[in-house]
């Protein structure tokens, strides 16, 4: 005799379940977007500064190697690198050392400058004088093996 009665051992979720395992997947997947979140805005700000270090370095690497000395003062200046525009506030200051002056190169996104994104200083000395021969480190008789 065949029964058409369903076995009690054999059954599936209940509605229940099924909303108490779908409300745990949907706190886990909002946790990973949180952190995902966290990670691209962390990205997006290193390479800010990054970029905004280069900025600044080139910026003193122009000054250091200027035939004129920078004037004592601050200016500004705006570059375009990596696609952005950047602004620049330089302040150059005496020393306490006669032939050095201090240069303070501030960094800001041109879209935001009110946020101040790096700050790089540096020593600069005066140029050399006009017709100064620089410096021959290695001459040809270290190499000669004499």
């Amino acid at each position: 005799m065949a029964s058409n009665q369903f076995s009690y051992g054999a059954r599936g979720f209940t509605l229940l379940e099924s909303m108490v395992a779908l409300a745990i997947v949907a706190l886990g997947m909002m946790a990973v977007h949180t952190q995902l979140n966290r990670f691209v805005i962390s990205a997006v700000i290193t390479e800010e500064k990054t970029l905004a270090s280069w900025v600044a370095s080139n910026k003193l690497t122009e000054l250091s190697v200027a035939t004129i000395w920078p004037e004592v003062g601050t200016s500004d200046d705006e570059v375009e690198f990596a696609q952005r525009d950047w602004q620049l506030e330089i302040e150059i200051s005496e020393t306490q050392v006669e032939n050095l002056r201090r240069a303070d190169v501030r960094v800001f996104l041109s879209q935001d400058p009110d946020r101040l994104i790096h700050t790089l200083s540096a020593l600069i000395e005066p140029p050399p004088p006009a017709g100064f021969l620089p410096v021959r480190w290695f001459s040809a008789e270290i190499g000669a093996g004499g």
